[in-house]
């Protein structure tokens, strides 16, 4: 008997639905929600679950942006808590597993299209057991480790995004005070967030009211064009600091709605250099290629795989 089984992308400002048949993910199904619409979870896969006519489900998975505790997550930025008994018994669903949405997305990157990955940096070939590393870059912030066992992936929660923003004492005063850092405890997503772009700008002197808009004037001379110059340098130094953590000698693969307005300034000296600038490890670095991932629907992927159990 065919099985179907939900799957979901539960970001902080958007919902992604996508339904699966033998375990693999129907395109034609895969739906965005804007999450303002609804009060809560249950709500928007109910409208989803109508609109399809989807009838009985087997198993939901969903990526939460957001830590998952005992079979409960709680979003970073938006007020919604999902458990899991609470959803089998809403939504009539026997089998529920909730995952970090970075897991997810981790869990999708032997699935993707070639298409839909782009090398920004070369770095150096990779054998295919290496660890490979998840960037994602939206709302919020976050990284995701992903290791080979045999045929199976694993990928270990992580709050990465959570970490300490390092002082650098390069930026520009006004940029340093705008995004907060006071010396406490200020988390890395602070500045690579969509918010923390904006903030940044701000502090430059510019009137954009939106990511996009940065971006889009970032290409000539102007205060977005700083603002992205020290976002680079930002982005840059951190993602090196985790590549030393982790060793992703498979690559680091940016992703999410920020990662692809950003993707054309990667390979900009900002970025490059800050990245390399490890000292007498440079070379681990310099070894280390980068990525775009351009699949909206990664993380349905990465859900897939993991109710598939490979």
């Amino acid at each position: 008997m065919t099985e179907t089984w939900l799957l979901a992308d539960v970001g902080a400002s958007n919902t992604r639905f996508g339904l699966t048949r033998n375990g693999t993910l129907l395109a034609s199904t895969v739906r965005s929600y804007r999450n303002a619409l609804a009060d809560d979870f249950t709500a928007l896969a109910k409208t989803y679950l109508s609109e399809q006519n989807a009838g009985p489900i087997a198993a939901l998975c969903a990526g939460v942006a957001g830590p998952v505790q005992d079979g409960t997550a709680q979003l970073t930025n938006l007020d919604w808590h999902l458990v899991s008994a609470d959803l089998s018994r809403s939504l009539g669903i026997e089998q529920i597993h909730l995952l970090n949405d970075l897991q997810a997305q981790g869990h999708a990157l032997d699935d993707l299209c070639d298409d839909d990955v782009e090398c920004l940096i070369a770095g150096r070939a990779a054998t295919p057991d290496t660890t490979r590393l998840v960037l994602g870059l939206g709302t919020g912030c976050n990284i995701a480790a992903v290791h080979r066992r045999g045929d199976a992936l694993f990928v270990p929660p992580s709050e990465t995004g959570h970490t300490r923003l390092p002082f650098l004492p390069d930026l520009p005063g006004p940029v340093s005070r705008v995004l907060g850092w006071h010396g406490a405890h200020l988390p890395i997503e602070a500045a690579l967030c969509g918010r923390g772009l904006l903030q940044i700008a701000s502090a430059c002197g510019s009137d954009a009211s939106t990511t996009d808009s940065v971006v889009a004037r970032g290409v000539h001379a102007g205060p977005e064009a700083e603002a992205l110059h020290h976002y680079m340098q930002l982005l840059g130094t951190i993602t090196g600091d985790i590549a030393l953590a982790h060793l992703p000698m498979g690559g680091i693969y940016l992703i999410g709605g920020l990662a692809r307005a950003i993707a054309p300034f990667v390979a900009s000296s900002a970025f490059c250099d800050a990245f390399l600038d490890k000292g007498p490890y440079r070379h681990i670095v310099e070894a280390i290629p980068v990525h775009i991932v351009s699949d909206d629907s990664a993380a349905l992927l990465g859900c897939a795989r993991v109710l598939r159990g490979t």
